[in-house]
């Protein structure tokens, strides 16, 4: 008879075998699904009074995933999206089970049940042309660190990259000849291919000179020459942003991010006339209907919507039928 895996070897052999040697899964999915089991078996250790080596399938049913659910809402303040992005690891390790202990197949279909959890969707934040003109110029360009900064922000809103995508760039990515653009690996391994823009090419062409010219090195570096972690991107950020709403008041009312940038370079191909599918090409989505979210934060585009209706204080009008001859040269 066929020997069925216990719980703590099939989760090991779910994070070796399903998602490192099958999937490929990138380290950041790696590292967010063992953050999430992490999680999960502290809280079954103090719930169950059991030690993580010896929890069983049977423990972590339906009814328990919810009261972890909860938990991490109530007790670790973690909002919808959260919540629901640690689902996600549980059902992802469920499906697995589902094939290698048919036995639990009852169990597994009850937790893969588990609804996600619907939250507010508020509208994107993006810059207009007057914030980013602030933004970019704030770097003092007559330091390395001015010059570094100022190239990374130009890319960022021109090209609209994530902000693991800008971390990893090395010169080889950049192709700055005729039909210039860069190379950068997304989200699920996918490569893609982004244009430059005129004016960015001059600036990373002079900042690669600047360098010298090695394709293995890092495109954006530390002043180490390793590349920029996601908190040193995020600090810089912060910091022109803050000295960007000295000349550009309207900025007060925004929280300035990395990927607020790359909202921003989304709502300039939208503002241009460019199409979802497209737009949704050039940012590496999934899906089209990723992009809806900059078509609801568009108010310019609802504003020339608003101009071609007629306004409610206009004289109203009273049908009249036409002239029976005329309705009789209609109706043919």
């Amino acid at each position: 008879m066929k020997k069925f895996p216990d719980f703590p070897a099939l989760l090991q052999s779910f994070f070796t075998q399903r998602l490192i040697a099958q999937r490929k899964a990138s380290p950041h999915t790696v590292a967010s699904y063992r953050d999430t089991f992490r999680l999960l078996l502290r809280f079954a250790q103090k719930r169950l009074h059991k030690s993580p080596s010896q929890i069983g399938m049977e423990d972590l049913n339906a009814p328990f995933l919810g009261v972890f659910l909860h938990d991490l809402e109530n007790h670790r303040a973690n909002g919808a999206r959260s919540r629901n992005l640690r689902l996600t690891a549980i059902r992802s390790f469920f499906r697995y089970a589902a094939l290698e202990i048919p036995q639990h197949s009852a169990l597994i279909q009850r937790v893969l049940a588990i609804p996600n959890k619907r939250q507010p969707r508020p509208l994107v934040d993006f810059l207009t042309r007057p914030e980013i003109r602030a933004l970019l110029v704030a770097p003092n360009r007559n330091t390395w660190l001015g010059r570094r900064d100022h190239a990374l922000l130009l890319t960022a809103v021109q090209t609209g990259l994530r902000l693991s995508e800008i971390t990893s760039l090395r010169q080889s990515d950049i192709t700055l000849r005729s039909g210039a653009h860069v190379r950068c690996e997304g989200k699920g391994r996918k490569e893609r291919c982004t244009p430059l823009a005129k004016p960015t090419v001059s600036v990373l062409a002079a900042w690669i000179k600047e360098q010298g010219k090695e394709d293995s090195n890092i495109l954006f570096p530390s002043t180490r020459g390793g590349a920029l972690s996601s908190d040193s991107v995020q600090y810089l950020v912060t910091k022109y942003a803050a000295v960007a709403r000295k000349n550009c008041p309207s900025l007060l009312q925004k929280h300035v991010s990395p990927h607020v940038l790359r909202h921003t370079a989304a709502m300039e191909l939208l503002q241009a006339g460019v199409d979802r599918a497209l737009i949704a090409l050039w940012l590496g989505h999934e899906s089209v209907e990723t992009t809806q979210i900059y078509l609801d934060a568009d108010l310019a585009l609802k504003e020339k919507v608003l101009a071609k209706t007629t306004p409610i204080t206009t004289k109203r009008r009273f049908y009249r039928p036409d002239d029976e001859l005329l309705g009789f040269l209609k109706s043919l």
